[in-house]
Formats: structure tokens, C-alpha cells, sequence
């Protein structure tokens, strides 16, 4: 894996507390999606367990997998016993069963591509549901924005990610709905956003920013640095445009 994915075990705890979990809006439209019972899941990329929690709220059987042992840790704390956790990478799993659903919360880009679709269909039962969701975090007021950009630019030309396969920003179809329409394992793509916005303190939007790779690369000092000067240009509360993109598929029964 990129060292810039193992990046988030040093501020674990952090993670948990400023980044967004997600609705139950999401679940409805996986379990709607998958038109037949889901009772097993497996998790790549677990991180803290919040999309883990909300799956297991609706009697799946979650098998959270996540390659650093701080993040598990973390997880560990508030999921529910039943709940098994496994330290390995995407990369790293060996199929021991086959599950109904397999997702990935904002976690998917980590993986290599090499052998990315036919690794996750040994996961799945024929038919079973493979699901991808997250999304970045924008500031809604251009001119904050704007001063976020220019007070970053010093330290960062971008803490974004870019698409893994160059998906243009504007194209219908995103990544990954773009290599799973290409895949030779999966069918009945589809692509929902469920639309969402968010408002924190400034203190929690640098907390928010203090959890993403971009700035967990940068030396401590740094990072002291960009974070006082992004806050110096913050209002007291700031407003998020915090959408998530859902890419649902289906595990061909012909394979």
C-alpha cells in the first residue's frame, strides 16, 4: 500500500472524533440495491468503524478489514463484540468465505488496481453486492474557500486525491463506477449521491483537516504552521458541502 494510506494510525482517536460518519440513507439504498437478504459483509479499509456500526445496526454480520493496528484499536472501542477484525490490506486477504456484500467507506483508492476487480469478486457470492462510497469535504462560501486555498498554498497545492483512473471531475460516471462498467466480474452498475451538507466550529473543521493524508504527510512543524494560518482565516463556523457518492455492482453469476 502507499505509505500515504498507513498515514492515518498516528491520529486515530482524531479520526473517530472529526470525520462525518455517514447516514442511514446510505444503508436503505445498499439493502434496496441488493433486492435479496444481506447477512454478511466485509469491510475493506475499516478506519474507526463508522461505517461498520451503521451496518451492523441492521443485523449484517460485519467482518471489518484494516491494515493498521491503531486504526482497529480505535474501532474496536465502538463496535459491537460481535464484529470480527482482521489486520490486513485489501491486497492481503485470502478468501475463507464468500460474503453477500463487500463495501469500502472512502477507502477503495488505496488499493491497487492491478487485480483489484477479480480479487474483489473471490470475495463475493455469485450475485452478492459490492459497494464504494464517500467523498470529499468543500467549504460552501467561495470567498472562505478561496482564502483556505491561498493560506494552504504555501504548504500544499492541493489536499485532495485525484481520481485513480483520470475520471474528469465533470463526467457523468466517476471512479470507481468507471473501471467497475469496464470489469468483466460485475454488472448493473450504478452511481447515486446522496446529497448532504454540514456545519462545524472552525476548531472542529481544522480537527476535520488535521485527519486527511495530504497534511499527515507534512512535517509536524508544517503542519502547525498551515493549520494556524488556515484558522486565521476561518469564521467562527464554516458550512460543508459533504456529499457522498455511492457506486453499487453486481457480482456476475456467470463467472
Amino acid at each position: 500500500m502507499p505509505a500515504r494510506a498507513l498515514s492515518f494510525g498516528m491520529v486515530a482517536q482524531r479520526y473517530e472524533r472529526y470525520r462525518p460518519g455517514y447516514p442511514a440513507e446510505l444503508v436503505d439504498l445498499v439493502l434496496a440495491y441488493a433486492d435479496r437478504p444481506i447477512r454478511t459483509a466485509l469491510e475493506i479499509g475499516a478506519g474507526t468503524g463508522k461505517a461498520t456500526r451503521l451496518f451492523t445496526g441492521r443485523d449484517v454480520t460485519v467482518t471489518a478489514t484494516e491494515p493498521d493496528e491503531a486504526m482497529l484499536a480505535e474501532l474496536r472501542k465502538h463496535v459491537p463484540a460481535g464484529v470480527r477484525t482482521v489486520r490486513a490490506a485489501f491486497e492481503d486477504l485470502r478468501p475463507v468465505a464468500r460474503y453477500h456484500l463487500v463495501y469500502a467507506a472512502a477507502a477503495l483508492h488505496w488499493t491497487t488496481p492491478e487485480g483489484r476487480w477479480s480479487r474483489m469478486a473471490t470475495l463475493l457470492e455469485p450475485g452478492g453486492v459490492f459497494a464504494s462510497f464517500g467523498g470529499p469535504t468543500q467549504l460552501v462560501d467561495p470567498a472562505v474557500a478561496d482564502a483556505v486555498r491561498a493560506a494552504r498554498a504555501p504548504f500544499l497545492e492541493t489536499d485532495e486525491i485525484p481520481s485513480p483512473d483520470g475520471t474528469p471531475p465533470g463526467q457523468a460516471m466517476q471512479w470507481p463506477g468507471t473501471e467497475l462498467q469496464r470489469s468483466e466480474w460485475f454488472t448493473d452498475v450504478r452511481q447515486t449521491v446522496i446529497e448532504r451538507r454540514l456545519t462545524m466550529s472552525a476548531r472542529d473543521y481544522i480537527g476535520h483537516l488535521s485527519t486527511i493524508s495530504a497534511y499527515l504527510e507534512l512535517p509536524s512543524s508544517k503542519q502547525e504552521q498551515v493549520f494556524s494560518q488556515i484558522g486565521q482565516v476561518l469564521p467562527a463556523t464554516v458550512e460543508l458541502s459533504a456529499d457522498i457518492i455511492v457506486h453499487l455492482a453486481r457480482r456476475r453469476l456467470e463467472q
